[in-house]
Order: C-alpha cells, then structure tokens, then sequence
C-alpha cells in the first residue's frame, strides 16, 4: 500500500519531467535563404509575391505602350500604384506584394517610380524644413515634383476546392495600368497561382 502512494506521488513528476523533454527535442531553428521557398502550407507566402509581381511587371513593360510614351514624350514613363486590394479568403501582407512590384518596375529601368500620397507628404515637410534651416545651395526647391504618368491597380483573389484530405488553392492576381491624362487602360494583366495540399489521415 505503501509502495503505491509513493509510486502516485511520483507519476507527476514523471510527466512533466517527459513533456519538458519531449518540448526541448522537438524545437529546431536553422538560418536560411532568404530566396529559398519553404512551403509548409498552401497559403500565399513571400516568394508568390516575388514571383507574380516579377512576372506582371516584364508582361506589362513588354506592351506597346512603353514605346508609344518613348516616342512621344521623349522620356521614360513614371508610375505610381494608387492600391492592390485583398479579396482573397486569407490575410495577404499586400505591403510586401507592393514593395515586390516596384523594386520589379525600378530593376526593369524602363521606367520610373512615383512615391504614393503618404510619402509625398512626408517630403513636402522635409522640403519645408530645409526652405527654414538648410543653405540656400542645398535646399530643394518645392513645385519640382516629377507627376505619375500612368497609376497601376488591382485585386488579389482566391478560392479554395476541397475533397477529404486534398486541398487546391486557386489565387489569381489582376493588375490593370490606366494613362492618367486620358483615363485609357494601357495594360491589363493576370496571374494564377494553382497550390495542391494532401494530408492523409488529418483534416485540415
């Protein structure tokens, strides 16, 4: 009798001591490539950002209008992104997708950037600063700004078909490039992304 209240007493510790260990052995971190796709779900991850966003930006610089602007206007064409909206059924970092297009659209050098609504502001107040306090030979004079010539947008969306332990996750990305003198859509382009998820034995 004695022996099994000291074996009871013992079964806690036992327990934790094994789920401690058992918590100790099962975490690992390595250092990877920050270019390497590590896909451990079918959610939209980084490197879909990096790739869609690379591949709309050569399809859209391959278009007629890039030449037609070169031809008219002598200079390159300047683009701002007025919004990328998320229909899509999961939460998108649609800033990292952003930031992805104009690092694609600054590499291709066939055209140029235009800081969105914030940052322009945030210039202006710089540019008004240094009208107060900076020397007259490097102060940076206000009305000089370089206006967008075309404004690109679009919509993220996706949707999902699903039978047992398979999954396919369907997500399609439309981006559209309007003239803004004339209001003409110059460029209207789409990307698909199809992911099959399978799992044996557990639902998702």
């Amino acid at each position: 009798m004695k022996y099994n209240r000291k074996l009871l007493k013992l079964v806690p510790f036992a327990v934790i001591s094994t789920l401690a260990l058992s918590a100790c052995q099962s975490t690992k971190v390595q250092r990877i490539d920050a270019n390497q796709e590590v896909a451990l779900s079918d959610k939209w991850n980084g490197k879909d950002s990096q790739l869609v966003s690379e591949a709309m930006i050569s399809d859209m610089l391959s278009f007629p209008w890039v030449n037609d602007h070169l031809k008219k206007e002598g200079t390159r064409p300047a683009i701002i992104i007025q919004s990328i909206r998320n229909k899509s059924h999961q939460h998108i970092a649609v800033d990292t997708f952003l930031n992805d297009l104009k690092r694609a659209i600054l590499r291709s050098g066939q055209a140029d950037f235009v800081a969105n609504k914030e940052i322009r502001e945030e210039i202006r107040d710089e540019r008004k600063d240094q009208e107060l306090n900076a020397s007259l030979e490097t102060q940076n004079e206000m009305g000089q700004e370089q206006g967008a010539d075309y404004a690109l947008s679009g919509t993220i969306n996706s949707f999902v078909d699903q039978q047992g332990g398979t999954r396919v996750t369907f997500y399609q990305v439309d981006l559209r490039l309007i003239d803004m003198t004339s209001n003409r859509e110059v460029w209207n382009g789409q990307k698909k992304i199809q992911k099959l998820q399978e799992r044996s034995g557990y639902g998702f």
